[in-house]
């Protein structure tokens, strides 16, 4: 999921202070599990803006707010509210602001939050990093652990001469990756695999802006 934690508020302020009307957008599935997105955030976000002398025309919570088609047509029932607001402001990641863009062509559209990283919800409201996203998955031989994330350094083949007593010398209150690595290789019976070297990534595979034709996609893999 997409981790994501409200802007501060001054800064905020200061981006939307030409406009008078706002009509907010959240979304039901990341931001609202950050508590950034949510029913509730979007309420208190309106309280907010109220406060500072600013009117909230509507506001909606989609089922998932980088869904650009999807968001668009349960937006439709908001139209005169949609149509009243000076600006749009998104309580989402910035791929749910985008959406809220392509959708408001002739609307400045503004992120009420920053988004961190792709992680994990380990308990509630708390987040781990596990995926940097890189486009060539190498966790099938490391034991299902991501050294690209959770190693500071990104070392694919380690651990570093830094390793001490099992944790990292970049971060000394994490465990070591490559020593979790070690640790569950050994737990499965598989500790010869980590006598291979795993070659260097092909960084293209991440290259920026992705796309993906995922019908398309699927048909030359069956290929």
């Amino acid at each position: 999921m997409i981790i994501t934690k409200q802007k501060d508020r001054d800064k905020l302020m200061e981006c939307i202070k030409k406009h008078d009307k706002f009509f907010l957008i959240g979304c039901s599935e990341c931001a609202t599990l950050c508590g950034t997105g949510s029913p509730e955030a979007l309420d208190e976000m309106e309280e907010f803006l109220k406060g500072q002398g600013k009117t909230v025309t509507g506001k909606l919570v989609p089922k998932t707010g980088c869904q650009t088609l999807g968001t668009k047509i349960e937006l439709k029932k908001d139209k005169e509210a949609c149509d009243a607001a000076d600006a749009i402001i998104v309580m989402s990641c910035g791929a749910g602001t985008q959406s809220a863009t392509e959708i408001f062509p002739d609307k400045p559209v503004y992120p009420a939050n920053d988004s961190l990283f792709l992680g994990n919800m380990t308990r509630f409201q708390m987040f781990d990093e596990r995926c940097s996203l890189c486009g060539e998955c190498v966790i099938g031989m490391t034991a299902g652990i991501c050294p690209i994330t959770n190693c500071p350094k990104g070392l694919l083949n380690g651990p570093c001469g830094g390793m001490s007593d099992g944790n990292c010398e970049v971060s000394p209150d994490i465990p070591c990756a490559w020593v979790r690595i070690y640790e569950r290789q050994k737990r499965l019976d598989n500790i010869e695999e980590m006598k291979e070297t795993i070659e260097a990534k092909d960084w293209s595979k991440g290259q920026k802006p992705g796309r993906l034709y995922a019908k398309k996609q699927k048909e030359e893999t069956k290929g």
